[in-house]
């Protein structure tokens, strides 16, 4: 039965849309982007398995099809609806979700997220994981955190973390290769490869002209890179956060001094223009903020 039920979250953007005759007021009415509006309608298109709507610029009309969708949509709305609740005069507890990177989640989000628990413990934290860089449409998340170039439009950004990338190795692993005293020796190592911490900038940081590396292991999360390191599979960049347990461990050891002080991605916090509007939403937002940039 489960497979057969179309999001209701598409449903309710298809009849918003349709009824005012607009993407962008729809999605306004939602508390939405426009962005985020398309992708529910492009979902529920490619549930149903036709065209719901006609689209000719900005205009849009709906398809044969969505019309008669339309009423099928709206009677299992207004049956949800008008359906009685006798609780609903019971106040819900606040909630605010918040999408997160893996690496983030685990080293600096969990860490922390005790003193706003017991700041806040009438408020319920949610937290689903993203894949960074990959992951760009909005989510029905409240809060994103997100590695990248901050490059978002249509949502409220802000940098919450940028931290220096320095190449990391396991004393084993060093030991094999006959250790490493100075960049220029790193030619002779394995230089693990991740989209989301390219080695050239680095390059350029330590006065290398080397390309960057493309035939060897790649690993497109942070904690799993590091994790690599730490088995004996290369020598791979790193930040101070993540690396911190380990360094201190003596599983990994810092190579250089030489430390990537504006790397290409940062982390960013994004949220709708009016997330703000609930208290819970704006207090967790500047949780966040005073937490994390204070690491910085």
């Amino acid at each position: 039965m489960a497979t057969r039920l179309p999001p209701v979250h598409a449903l309710s953007a298809f009849e918003a849309a349709a009824r005012l005759g607009s993407f962008a007021i729809a999605a306004d009415e939602l508390c939405i982007t426009p962005s985020a509006l398309s992708h529910r309608i492009r979902l529920l298109e490619e549930f149903v398995g036709d065209r719901l709507f006609i689209r000719d610029g900005r205009a849009v009309t709906l398809s044969e099809f969505g019309r008669r969708y339309l009423d099928v949509v709206r009677f299992a709305l207004r049956a949800l609806t008008d359906f009685p609740l006798p609780h609903k005069h019971e106040a819900a507890q606040p909630r605010v979700k918040v999408t997160v990177p893996p690496t983030f989640a685990r080293y600096l989000l969990m860490p922390h997220l005790a003193s706003f628990a017991r700041a806040r413990p009438d408020i319920v934290v949610e937290v689903c994981l993203s894949v960074p860089l990959y992951d760009l449409s909005l989510s029905e998340s409240d809060v994103e955190v997100r590695f990248g170039a901050g490059k978002y439009p249509d949502i409220v950004t802000e940098k919450l973390l940028e931290e220096p990338a320095f190449p990391v190795a396991s004393p084993a692993y060093l030991e094999r290769i006959g250790g490493i005293a100075t960049p220029a020796e790193l030619a002779k190592a394995t230089l693990l490869r991740s989209a989301l911490e390219a080695w050239q900038p680095w390059f350029e940081a330590a006065g290398l002209d080397w390309p960057e590396p493309n035939d060897t292991l790649r690993v497109d999360d942070l904690g799993l890179l590091l994790e690599a390191v730490k088995h004996g599979h290369g020598v791979g960049l790193t930040r101070q956060h993540f690396a911190r347990q380990m360094i201190d461990s003596g599983e990994v050891v810092q190579l250089f001094d030489i430390r990537l002080t504006a790397p290409p991605h940062a982390y960013y916090i994004v949220y709708e223009k009016n997330a703000r509007a609930r208290p819970e939403v704006a207090l967790f937002i500047d949780w966040l903020l005073e937490t994390f940039r204070a690491l910085a």
